[in-house]
């Protein structure tokens, strides 16, 4: 895999955020899709969406969404379209309250959330009993994965691999970061603003649940008041401890790698030097990038300056040629 070099003009872990989440990119095919609803609970119904494999023999890719995003956030259609159009299957996630699922379930997502993660994994096995599965988790995604797949459950021999980008492994330092830090401010008003959009469909479809919608200002007032008491936990730093993956990092059975820059503004790069790993995690963390930005001062294979996904695709192809 090429090394990351970041462009001269986005210099830094708070540019590269922004430029890679803000700049849009060339126009690509929109792939035909099929969309699914899974029943997670009571009332409580996911959207996934499937994009088929143009080639039976290719592992399908599961991509899930971060914080505040869904199955249309820019990352998410810009590479899965770039793996359709190299014939792998893709299944488009959206967590419970997300994107085309917003309004479809009386609670929203949180980053515990690997008992509904599992389910949708197993949906997807169901389905494609003998396909190769690789689930693939972008943020606060990452961080469910990491923990589905270190808690101790049983993990399908159909998986062959995972990626996290960038997984806020430590969700009580990222939600004080985002909260507290003046950088971040532009963030945390983003963020609290596509929760906002949330909260409001879920209290208009289900007016007797725990409403989000409250005058909140910070990501870290949103977990206190609403997160860790919707999710059953004691509290905000019972959650804290409980959902994030440093914690489970040594648990992991299955061949999984952490991309994640050494500059996130969000996830401090020492969260890994403390991190106590399984020999089957591989951690690749490039001195710059950002939080999940990855903008880079020459044009990848695929013609675009975005890394990310030119990473991401890689990991796929080299991790399935091994496994063949």
């Amino acid at each position: 895999m090429e090394s990351f070099e970041a462009h001269w003009g986005v210099p830094g872990g708070i540019v590269q955020t922004i430029v890679g989440s803000q700049l849009r990119g060339k126009g690509l095919p929109c792939p035909p899709r099929i969309r699914h609803e899974l029943h997670l609970g009571e009332q409580s119904r996911a959207v996934l969406y499937e994009i088929k494999r143009r080639d039976e023999t290719m592992p399908i890719i599961l991509l899930a969404h971060g914080m505040g995003g869904c199955s249309e956030s820019g990352y998410i259609k810009r590479i899965s379209t770039k793996l359709w159009m190299r014939g792998y299957g893709v299944f488009l996630i959206n967590h419970l309250g997300c994107g085309p699922g917003m309004g479809l379930s009386p609670r929203l997502w949180n980053g515990g959330s690997s008992d509904d993660l599992a389910k949708m994994i197993d949906f997807v096995i169901q389905k494609y009993p003998g396909a190769i599965l690789m689930p693939i988790g972008f943020s606060l995604s990452g961080n469910v994965l990491l923990k589905y797949l270190g808690e101790g459950r049983k993990i399908s021999e159909n998986i062959s691999g995972a990626l996290a980008v960038n997984p806020p492994v430590d969700l009580r330092v990222a939600s004080a970061i985002i909260s507290n830090k003046w950088s971040c401010a532009l963030f945390n008003r983003y963020y609290m603003r596509l929760i906002r959009n949330q909260a409001v469909a879920l209290a208009q479809q289900f007016p007797s649940a725990m409403s989000p919608l409250k005058n909140l200002k910070t990501i870290w007032d949103f977990d206190v008041s609403y997160t860790a008491p919707a999710g059953g936990f004691k509290d905000v730093d019972d959650y804290y401890d409980r959902s994030s993956s440093q914690h489970y990092l040594k648990g992991i059975n299955i061949p999984t790698a952490i991309l994640s820059a050494e500059d996130d503004p969000f996830v401090p790069g020492h969260l890994f030097d403390q991190a106590v790993m399984s020999e089957k995690v591989t951690l690749h963390q490039p001195k710059k990038g950002g939080h999940m930005g990855y903008i880079s001062r020459h044009a990848t294979s695929h013609g675009d300056r975005r890394w990310m996904d030119y990473a991401v695709l890689q990991w796929i192809q080299e991790s399935h040629e091994a496994e063949s």
